[in-house]
């Protein structure tokens, strides 16, 4: 009946959830190098030119409670990590949501990506950037850079980085993504990834927010987006209850716009620094 928790059931039967959150040590090899290895992001550590490099990480507490079948085990990537299944779990909506946020980017542009994202809009970012264009990716799971790293290549133009979304490190951007990741925080994170988006932001730089929002009453899948929350969304409810803007703490610095799809089910809210 429901694609989330047929999705949810397939991998339960193939993984059992951990106690507690663990340091996670990364591999060291990978088959693919680079040709001009890039510097870390200060404060955190990075993948340059996606060059593998033992990692030492502690899971934050709720991302291993409460995803970790969606982002943490080997079998969460090969189920969850193709366009199709995407695409099944947004109601059709995945490409229209991925184009709206290469219409926001520049091709050359400095981007900064909070957190791994699965399918093809990385890889479709990268492209989208061309030669000039640099990229820097920062997720709270090495098995998600990991990941990434081996579905981009070596790539002197990305950098990728094991962090805390909230801390993303020095460095000013043209653009950011946060492509549906704040409903997946408890809310005083979101409030801390918002506030280091739009602080990452160089002069005319644009915060570009896609996730969830609260549908329309006439919507035929608000009853049912509301038992998916429940069951496997702790904190996706808020998304319905305050805007993007409401998680900023000097909100009033930008400019903000934002347009809902798919009858109100999907936000994209872009804040842009004007100075």
């Amino acid at each position: 009946m429901l694609i989330e928790r047929r999705l949810f059931h397939g991998l339960i039967s193939q993984m059992k959830p951990q106690a507690a959150a663990k340091p996670i040590l990364m591999s060291q090899t990978h088959k693919t190098q680079p040709r001009n290895p890039r510097r870390a992001l200060p404060g955190a550590s990075a993948l340059g030119g996606l060059h593998p490099v033992a990692i030492r990480s502690t899971i934050p507490d709720y991302l291993e409670r409460y995803y970790w079948w969606a982002y943490l085990r080997p079998a969460s990537l090969r189920i969850f990590d193709h366009p199709a299944v995407v695409s099944a779990i947004l109601w059709g909506q995945y490409r229209r949501l991925s184009d709206a946020v290469l219409a926001e980017i520049a091709p050359g542009s400095r981007v900064l990506q909070l957190a791994c994202v699965y399918g093809d809009l990385t890889p479709r970012l990268v492209d989208h950037l061309g030669p000039r264009g640099r990229l820097a990716v920062v997720d709270a799971a090495p098995i998600q850079v990991e990941n990434l790293a081996a579905k981009l290549g070596a790539d002197p133009r990305i950098t990728l980085t094991v962090g805390d979304a909230a801390t993303p490190g020095a460095g000013h951007y043209d653009a950011v993504v946060c492509f549906f990741l704040l409903h997946e925080l408890p809310d005083d994170h979101k409030q801390r990834v918002v506030d280091a988006a739009l602080d990452r932001l160089a002069p005319g730089g644009r915060a570009i927010f896609v996730d969830y929002a609260r549908p329309r009453r006439w919507h035929p899948l608000r009853p049912l987006m509301a038992l998916v929350f429940r069951l496997l969304e702790p904190f996706a409810a808020e998304m319905w209850r305050r805007p993007v803007r409401s998680f900023a703490s000097v909100p009033g610095r930008l400019c903000w716009r934002e347009r809902r799809l798919f009858g109100g089910l999907y936000q994209i809210v872009v804040a842009e620094r004007a100075d």
